[in-house]
């Protein structure tokens, strides 16, 4: 990757998200639907790897059909789809195995076509002028805290919170931080625009077609 950001908290890893159940989809992996040519995982590279030093794809099952992008392919340590905390969990701890010296990860939701290509920055230009921990993105009104930056060091309270304590809800588990969140505007588009059902495909495409993203 390249140009990466490297701000005062090093240069950040990306996890993308992509281990979800898809069930309003119908199934499968939402990041190889295809928009406009493309896979949405496509999409969602093409935007992120420009601000990390590294990607993984956080994804259970056959780790093969992954394989034309290259990337490591991390699953799940906690059983049973804990949801995307057992998966930002699973990037927190190959960052530690692989690239000790790195401090944060940012997590994405896989199915997010438009990410911001300012995301990295601005999370952790908040952490730093804000003094927190974590950093979640918001827009619209709504938060999302998959999308978020998260420090390498809260991966064993994280651990014993999924497999411990069951927790499932990234809002609670967020609760026991310092969290500052970043909002987007929605204007032409909602950057956190995700694919789960399938007209959302249309529209995604329907959007890049007409240039808004």
């Amino acid at each position: 990757m390249t140009d990466a950001f490297t701000g005062a908290e090093g240069p950040v890893i990306g996890v993308l998200l992509a281990g979800g159940l898809a069930r309003r989809m119908g199934g499968g992996d939402k990041p190889l639907r295809m928009i406009a040519g493309k896979t949405i995982l496509d999409h969602v590279i093409q935007r992120l790897a420009p601000q990390c030093s590294d990607l993984v794809i956080n994804a259970n099952g056959d780790p093969a059909r992954f394989a034309p992008w290259h990337l490591p392919v991390v699953p799940d340590s906690v059983e049973g789809f804990a949801g995307p905390l057992a998966g930002i969990l699973a990037g927190l701890d190959w960052a530690a195995a692989h690239q000790p010296a790195i401090r944060h990860v940012v997590s994405v939701a896989a199915d997010t076509p438009f990410i911001p290509r300012d995301l990295v920055a601005r999370l952790a230009a908040a952490v730093q002028a804000e003094a927190t921990q974590l950093a979640c993105a918001a827009s619209g009104g709504w938060s999302h805290p998959v999308n978020g930056l998260w420090p390498v060091t809260i991966r064993d309270e994280l651990r014993h919170a999924l497999t411990v304590e069951q927790e499932r809800k990234i809002d609670r588990f967020t609760q026991r931080f310092a969290l500052v969140t970043v909002t987007w505007p929605t204007d032409p588009i909602d950057p956190f625009f995700n694919a789960n059902e399938p007209d959302d495909l249309s529209t995604a495409e329907d959007l890049l077609v007409r240039g808004l993203v």
